[in-house]
């Protein structure tokens, strides 16, 4: 076996190094390469190949057509804030402000109406009797009489309707005191004239008479429509607070005699050289006219509510017969009357 030659490990195998595939490819004049590049020399490195550009052919025939070129893209100064695609402009999220704002503000009222029937199964749960004590008209505990009414608009009235039934309340106490004043101007006006002695005693009738009877018979029935949202209640209280706001607006006309303070008696005690008198009495006759005008605006306003609950004149006679059929006393003396007429009927 021959030995390898240790000066040519290859032996007899040809130099790859040789081989013209890759003898072609040595660093020469035609390849920019790193070999063949010298920094210290003013030629730089030779540019690439590019072939010649061939100059289009235009048909003689043929019409040029016109290359549409390509858009060119916006540049953007550096100063100029780049837009990397917002959720939504100002006004969008103003709107969702406003929106998010109003779903709190429904939410929060809500849970108050929760929170106050949350209350009212609270007390029914406990009796009620014990909890919910009569609290109107507030007096003091030494006073022998007692309360007679249970009242608190924020409980018992839903929150839609508690700054109307509120108005209405404080409407009634403007009337009342007003009464009031009406009776010390015709005080002073029989003071200083004897023949206004039944004026005077007109006025004291109308505030022991209006200003209770005015709270039980419309200011109590609104209560109660809105509170239970009952027809048969708002009925009583159109038919009644309609008549009330007639007498507001005879009270303000101030016919003499009639113990009222309004316009014409206020101008009656001027030609009089009652001027203190007439003084107060205009006072009292621009109460009763804002009291008039009030009433109406308010009865207008309470109908159009009305008409929004659903309320009919057939739903109030349906309550009106239930309210007589669960009445015990009505209940005793119809059964009382039917006996009776049985009796007559069969000793007959």
């Amino acid at each position: 076996m021959a030995q390898p030659d240790p000066v040519n490990p290859f032996g007899d195998i040809d130099n790859p190094f040789q081989d013209p595939a890759v003898t072609e490819h040595r660093p020469s004049s035609q390849y920019a390469t790193l070999d063949v590049y010298n920094p210290f020399d003013n030629k730089g490195i030779p540019p690439p190949y590019q072939p010649p550009a061939q100059p289009p052919v235009i048909s003689p025939t043929a019409p040029a057509q016109i290359v549409p070129s390509a858009p060119q893209a916006k540049k953007i100064s550096p100063t100029e804030p780049k837009n990397y695609g917002s959720y939504g402009t100002q006004e969008s999220t103003a709107a969702a402000t406003a929106d998010l704002l109003r779903r709190q503000e429904e939410l929060n009222r809500k849970a108050e109406e929760l929170d106050r029937r949350e209350r009212e199964l609270q007390n029914a749960a406990l009796g009620g009797t014990a909890l919910r004590q009569n609290n109107w008209p507030p007096l003091p505990s030494f006073c022998p009489v007692k309360p007679c009414f249970y009242q608190d608009i924020s409980v018992e009235i839903p929150q839609d309707f508690q700054r109307t039934v509120s108005l209405m309340y404080y409407l009634w106490l403007l009337s009342s005191g007003t009464l009031f004043l009406n009776f010390l101007a015709t005080l002073a006006h029989f003071c200083m004239s004897a023949t206004e002695g039944p004026g005077f005693g007109l006025a004291i009738l109308w505030l022991l008479m209006f200003t209770p009877c005015s709270f039980v018979c419309w200011y109590r029935p609104l209560y109660k429509a809105f509170r239970s949202d009952s027809s048969f209640n708002f009925f009583v209280f159109f038919f009644i607070f309609f008549v009330q706001d007639v007498l507001y607006v005879l009270q303000a006309i101030g016919i003499p005699g009639w113990g009222f303070s309004g316009w014409i008696s206020a101008l009656s005690a001027l030609r009089n050289n009652l001027v203190a008198v007439a003084v107060v009495m205009m006072i009292v006759a621009v109460l009763l006219t804002v009291i008039a005008v009030l009433g109406i605006i308010m009865l207008k306003r309470i109908h159009s509510m009305y008409r929004r609950t659903g309320a009919s004149f057939q739903k109030a006679q349906e309550e009106f017969a239930a309210v007589v059929v669960s009445n015990s006393a009505v209940r005793t003396a119809a059964t009382n009357v039917a006996a009776g007429a049985a009796q007559n009927a069969f000793t007959s």
